[in-house]
């Protein structure tokens, strides 16, 4: 038995032990196989299993968005015959990254769909630029922009993943993490939903953050920026002056 799965049991087994009398409610319980997803050289991306036990009868919806971000998002215009930026428009506190997954006839629905029916994720489906921009006409088409360009990055879903029961009352799912996954604080939520109902929900975190060697350089570049600037000039002149070196000998 795989450790997520007795994981889980132990979780069922404190609930029912913690819940007296014979009909008592069983809430939704939520755990992840990792609560940290470490960027190293080489990370290529990872895969995060959740896993949990909610009612029998219901379905589940999963949301995982990442830290709140400054966005900008430009327009190119064809000049001359040559595309420069022209209009822009910011988004203080865009999602980083959007995950959406669901459980039953709901997986067959887009996000849009989910996130408009439970009025779930609004940060997602009405991003809201800052207030100087908020009266432009503009902003929808930048909006769509925004969602489209991290599409492209495999940052932000563009179909609703399955959440797949096991039996009457465990689900499980995956959270795709792309290579290019911003570090970060995230936000796991899942909805269990009865007779097209949100009836419980539970919050987890995850943290994406970068590890061994490649975060040691990445702190000191941003905590010692004078300092590394120097470093860098210096090994690209000794690597210069090597190869110079080198050249002439041959």
């Amino acid at each position: 038995m795989s450790l997520p799965i007795r994981r889980l049991l132990l979780l069922l087994a404190a609930a029912g032990l913690m819940l007296p009398g014979a009909a008592r409610a069983q809430e939704l319980i939520v755990d992840l196989s990792q609560h940290l997803v470490a960027i190293t050289t080489g990370f290529t991306g990872a895969d995060v299993l959740l896993f949990g036990a909610a009612e029998q009868g219901e379905d589940v919806i999963v949301i995982v968005r990442g830290p709140p971000t400054r966005t900008v998002v430009r327009r190119k215009e064809r000049i001359a015959g040559i595309w420069v930026n022209q209009d822009r428009m910011v988004f203080p506190r865009a999602p980083a990254f959007y995950h959406v997954a669901a459980s039953g006839d709901l997986a067959g629905r887009s996000v849009a769909e989910i996130l408009n029916a439970y009025r779930i994720g609004a940060d997602f489906t009405n991003l809201r630029p800052r207030d100087r921009d908020a009266k432009s006409p503009e902003v929808e088409p930048f909006r769509e922009a925004l969602i489209r360009n991290k599409q492209r990055m495999n940052l932000y879903s563009t179909e609703t993943w399955p959440v797949i029961f096991i039996g009457k009352r465990l689900f499980r799912t995956t959270i795709p993490f792309p290579a290019n996954v911003p570090t970060g604080t995230y936000q796991v939520e899942v909805h269990s939903l009865k007779g097209g109902r949100i009836v419980d929900s539970a919050t987890t975190p995850l943290v994406v953050s970068k590890a061994g060697f490649g975060a040691a350089v990445y702190d000191f570049a941003h905590n010692y920026s004078a300092a590394y600037g120097l470093i860098a000039i210096a090994t690209a002149a000794m690597a210069g002056w090597a190869a110079g070196t080198i050249f002439r000998r041959a």
